[in-house]
């Protein structure tokens, strides 16, 4: 009963990803760094230099990256999703 359980959680877990080629889609040049995570969720990883942010959500088989300039999307790319 037990691994069914956990069988369960780890699926409804894995069903409620945010990366998802429907979620990639809402993204637009021009949004903000907050408006991408209302859809994404909090970034994995974000290196910030120079008024330029790379940000990455998930990992490095199934990610979204998105490049900002000022706090605005310019560039996005994904691998993995579906």
């Amino acid at each position: 009963m037990r691994y069914i359980m956990m069988t369960l959680v780890l699926l409804v877990f894995i069903g409620c990803s945010k990366l998802s080629k429907e979620n990639y889609d809402k993204i637009q040049v021009g949004m903000s760094y907050t408006q991408v995570t209302d859809i994404l969720g909090k970034a994995t990883k974000c290196d910030s230099l120079a008024g330029m942010s790379d940000c990455t959500w998930g990992d490095e088989k199934q990610y979204i990256k998105v490049k900002m300039v000022a706090d605005k999307v310019m560039f996005m790319h994904s691998q993995g999703i579906e």
